[in-house]
């Protein structure tokens, strides 16, 4: 299948679906933290969705007329960040990704919209973080927005361009995976709240 990106750039995708696995970490973060997000709404603590990602289907094959398999299409606009939503009042949004690697994490994962976004919420004092999994070492990261985005601009100005994990480890909330729910990462932002002077 062909998506093809706003800026005309195209990318073969070969999208298949991946088993959930509740018996060990063999989930995809997203399956992690979709799981999380599920428990929190069913326990009434906070409403947080993933973001749809808008797609026009442009051609479809016909194989059998049970089966309808999509060959082409294209996002219709950039995506931002993947969660948001409300807890306890206060506006939540993050991007959540993961890596093999075992020292740093490429700031080549996240894109100029994403940073831009993240920068437009902080101001409107929005809970913002990205929630990092190193999936190798099986630890999970609240990175603030804020540390992010310094990180970034220091990257466009000559710094590095991968955050070592000493530097994640101690400017984020490290988190425990669980069962119920299986990221607790309200708890992070509570954290987040108390260090923006609001009442948790």
């Amino acid at each position: 299948m062909t998506i093809n990106y706003p800026q005309g750039v195209s990318h073969q995708a070969n999208i298949k679906s991946r088993p959930t696995i509740f018996g060990d970490r063999g989930m995809t973060l997203e399956q992690e933290i979709n799981e999380s997000n599920i428990y929190y709404r069913n326990h009434q603590l906070a409403v947080i969705y993933k973001k749809p990602t808008p797609i026009q289907i442009v051609k479809v094959d016909y194989p059998k007329r049970s089966r309808a398999v999509i060959k082409e299409a294209y996002f219709r606009q950039a995506s931002t960040t993947d969660y948001n939503g409300v807890y306890q009042g206060h506006y939540i949004d993050f991007e959540a990704k993961e890596t093999r690697h075992t020292t740093s994490f490429p700031l080549s994962n996240f894109h100029d919209h994403q940073i831009k976004h993240l920068a437009q919420c902080l101001k409107q004092q929005g809970i913002c973080f990205v929630l990092i999994k190193f999936v190798t070492l099986g630890r999970y990261f609240i990175l603030p927005a804020s540390d992010l985005l310094l990180f970034w601009q220091q990257a466009q100005n000559g710094g590095q361009k991968s955050m070592p994990l000493t530097f994640i480890s101690h400017k984020s909330i490290e988190i425990q995976a669980g069962f119920n729910p299986i990221l607790p990462y309200l708890s992070a932002c509570k954290q987040l709240i108390a260090q923006q002077g609001g009442q948790s």
